[in-house]
């Protein structure tokens, strides 16, 4: 079900709206979107003035000539403490005055008593948070996420005002998890190579998105979707994304419960979880997005549970999306007491209430790390097991690179080769596959049957050298989880 965005309020007007009507004299909104913030005041104040008060002009309501002697902080809280009618006084980068200036915070503490009952309400907007510990009782802290579709939609209303209908939410929807000041910088980007701004500036878009994506250094954006005719196998995992592509697309009509919200691959190294993985965001036809779990703990980002948690929080903002957790079992532990335990514990609440929109992609190689709490049913929808190909999977495999590399499968007898790839990983026929192209080329010749035959009868694979290992895998996930492929290997 579409939501009618016609007249309805956004999250961010209705967040300020229910803050003023709660009576409290001040709020302390954490954003670097000024113009966005006045407007949200504008809009949340029903008509109430609007103030706006920086360091450089003094105050000022709305585009009248500042008023004179009120660029110093304390004079321009005095001037608020005088003022007779109702207001609403927009205090930017007030975080400065109040951080260095014991008498600013008495005084401001003493505007919380003269302002209270009286609708005037002082709002100071910052990008940092800096409530002082004598202010956290007096002041409501809030943090201005970004817009939501709504917002959005209005936004590309006004930005955009030839475009249909269909083409705005679309656009709307492109631009999801973006301020409006980077919506409007991708507009106009896209509109360079694409000037209508029509669903051909889709892509462009998404590659702007990609730049201020990457940027966080914690959010990689993951640009090269594999179909899912190039996952060689694996037909069970297939036929369930088939069956759950469509009830993702009607996600906003369905019960929480029945929307899809995860995947958990595991198995084998090399068998094609990664791959899977870029093919469920191309067959969901959503953009995928890869955490860097290495950067979230590497401390440049502040306290990683605190950086593991507000990069969860942008991603619901910027869905609908795929995002993939790349092997879980190093990222997440219950049996730390540290930072690890902590995200450990976000996650699985996170998961269980996280918005419809993000379809959560995990892999994992040690599947004898994963804790019970994890792979139980709830978190994610299914839990599959990647193993070893069979032998039809081998030809698939062997198919698909050869193919790849504008090689005619048909002319070799692939039967043949398998034989010699007993026991393989996807990633290893592929390898054996690069290898006879490339001893092909670097001879200026034809890949020939007996170049496959020769790389493989040469090569030993992980299923021999890991054996142990591999075995392990296999007997604790025969209980644990569903096969990828519906006939497995003996």
């Amino acid at each position: 079900m579409k939501q009618n965005t016609g007249s309805a309020e956004s999250q961010a007007t209705r967040t300020v709206r229910e803050a003023l009507a709660s009576g409290r004299p001040i709020t302390y909104i954490r954003s670097s979107e000024e113009g966005r913030i006045a407007r949200v005041l504008r809009d949340a104040g029903n008509g109430t003035p609007v103030w706006t008060w920086t360091l450089t002009e003094g105050l000022r309501l709305g585009d009248a000539a500042p008023q004179p002697d009120t660029r110093a902080p304390r004079a321009a809280l005095d001037f608020i403490a005088g003022h007779s009618g109702a207001g609403i006084f927009h205090l930017r980068d007030f975080h400065e005055p109040l951080r260095e200036s014991a008498e600013i915070r008495r005084r401001l503490r003493d505007l919380h008593e003269s302002c209270l009952d009286r609708h005037k309400f002082v709002i100071i907007t910052s990008p940092v948070r800096e409530v002082p510990e004598e202010l956290e009782r007096s002041v409501l802290f809030l943090e201005l996420r970004p817009p939501d579709a709504i917002e959005l939609t209005a936004f590309l209303r006004e930005e955009l005002p030839k475009q249909d209908a269909a083409a705005i939410e679309q656009i709307a929807l492109t631009l999801r998890g973006l301020t409006l000041d980077e919506a409007r910088f991708a507009l106009r980007r896209a509109a360079a190579s694409h000037p209508n701004l029509g669903t051909e500036a889709l892509p462009a878009l998404r590659e702007e998105k990609k730049f201020l994506v990457g940027r966080t250094g914690i959010i990689q954006f993951i640009a090269e979707g594999k179909d899912i005719g190039e996952v060689g196998g694996l037909d069970g995992l297939k036929t369930w994304l088939t069956q759950r592509r469509k009830l993702f697309q009607l996600r906003d009509s369905l019960d929480s419960d029945i929307a899809p919200k995860g995947i958990l691959l595991m198995g084998i190294p090399g068998c094609g979880k990664s791959l899977s993985i870029k093919a469920i965001a191309s067959a969901f036809e959503l953009p995928l997005y890869r955490v860097d779990m290495v950067e979230i703990f590497s401390g440049k980002h502040g306290n990683p549970g605190t950086a593991f948690a507000e990069t969860c929080r942008l991603m619901e903002e910027m869905s609908p999306a795929v995002l993939w957790f790349d092997e879980i079992e190093n990222c997440i532990s219950p049996n730390e007491s540290g930072e690890l335990g902590r995200i450990f514990g976000f996650f699985l609440t996170w998961m269980q209430e996280k918005t419809g929109g993000l379809f959560v992609a995990a892999t994992a190689n040690r599947v004898d790390l994963l804790p019970a709490e994890l792979i139980r049913k709830g978190r994610f929808d299914e839990v599959f097991f990647v193993d070893l190909p069979h032998e039809e999977e081998m030809l698939e495999i062997f198919r698909i690179h050869l193919a790849r590399r504008a090689v005619d499968a048909d002319k070799f007898n692939l039967a043949q080769v398998v034989k010699f790839t007993a026991g393989w990983t996807g990633a290893e026929i592929e390898q054996c596959v690069i290898s006879a192209v490339t001893k092909a080329r670097i001879e200026d010749r034809a890949v020939v049957e007996q170049d496959l035959v020769t790389i493989a009868a040469k090569s030993v694979p992980l299923s021999r050298t890991m054996k142990e290992q591999i075995n392990h895998i296999r007997n604790w996930a025969f209980e644990r989880a569903v096969r990828a492929s519906t006939r497995t290997k003996s």
